[in-house]
């Protein structure tokens, strides 16, 4: 199986939806554009984000297989996905690739 490098490319922050529908929260996430971890035979890096995860898995799973070219011929690299987040008052968007 390959690894597969799971990196934040952008990280949104939508105020005006935080101050009209969510309730004060203590902490939110606090990932930082730039950081990275490596996904070993398919499995969640520890400390990784557990809802991100759910929403990435089945595409982390296939390229570790060695699969890819999701949607037929979505990305530019087809080893890799964009994949974001659920948090609809901040996602963040990861790029999933394959490495050696």
């Amino acid at each position: 199986m390959k690894n597969v490098r799971i990196t934040v490319v952008r990280k949104a922050d939508y105020k005006d939806l935080q101050a009209r529908y969510e309730n004060a929260i203590e902490h939110a996430c606090d990932v930082k554009e730039g950081m990275s971890w490596v996904s070993i035979e398919g499995k969640k890096p520890e400390g990784f984000c557990g809802e991100a995860w759910k929403v990435m898995l089945e595409y982390v799973e296939e390229l570790a297989r060695g699969g890819g070219n999701f949607f037929d011929g979505w990305m530019q690299n087809p080893h890799s996905a964009m994949i974001s987040c659920n948090d609809g008052f901040r996602p963040v968007s990861f790029l999933l690739e394959t490495v050696e």
